[in-house]
């Protein structure tokens, strides 16, 4: 798609001490929460058009990992550095699809099949913004990223600015957890914001990945408060 964007994100997976697979998918949601509400993102900011051109398009989302010295390069682009728990994650202004910088390009997209020594609390703290995943599908660490990075955004996009001061007083956390199979169907179904996949990897068009949920969410239904489509691939 001509002028199509894309947001990178960049996972630090050292071979002695990977990141918790939740870890990651969180810090992954917090990353891009943190970019969206960043002044450069924002008005006339040095990186508010081309988070509007990507926004207004789709908001596709790549991951994609680093190490050592690749990680090393890759602070040295702009970009926002986030750290959830075991996990270090940074998150770049949209590029062109076609056209990414090369310290990124050249990055992998494959090798983030991570795991969790220690399932995650479950339920998620009362109150929490939580991101629930499909039980049903089998995704790559890296993709689920992304799904919950797309979640995230939704989210955002639904929360007036009462709701968004409320989570930046939280840190703007969003717990990630795997919905048990009754719950998931109960939640689609819900009005809460889900994002159904484009399909370019893993999974089938149209599937739904993530619904994210939020006190204000259920609160007098879901709504888009901000620009951009609710197809996320």
């Amino acid at each position: 798609m001509t002028g199509q964007k894309v947001l990178p994100i960049v996972v630090r997976i050292e071979r002695a001490a990977p990141p918790e697979r939740t870890d990651a998918l969180e810090a992954a949601a917090l990353a891009v929460l943190t970019l969206l509400d960043d002044p450069r993102a924002l008005g006339d900011g040095e990186w508010a058009e081309p988070v509007r051109s990507w926004e207004s398009i789709g908001i596709r989302k790549v991951v994609r990992r680093a190490r050592g010295a690749e990680w090393r390069r890759v602070l040295d682009l702009p970009g926002i550095t986030v750290v959830s728990g075991t996990a270090e994650v940074r998150v770049h202004p949209p590029v062109p699809l076609d056209d990414w910088p090369r310290d990124l390009s050249r990055l992998q997209v494959s090798g983030t099949d991570l795991t969790d020594s220690v399932p995650p609390v479950a339920p998620a703290p009362s109150g929490e913004v939580v991101l629930w995943i499909n039980p049903g599908l089998a995704m790559s660490a890296g993709k689920a990223m992304a799904q919950a990075g797309h979640a995230a955004q939704l989210a955002w996009w639904g929360s007036d600015e009462r709701a968004r001061q409320e989570w930046r007083d939280r840190g703007r956390a969003a717990a990630v957890r795997t919905a048990g199979p009754t719950g998931w169907a109960a939640l689609v179904d819900s009005g809460l914001p889900v994002v159904r996949d484009a399909g370019f990897t893993e999974v089938e068009p149209g599937s739904c990945t993530v619904v994210a949920d939020a006190p204000w969410l259920r609160h007098g239904g879901f709504r888009i408060a901000g620009s951009g489509p609710l197809r996320s691939p």
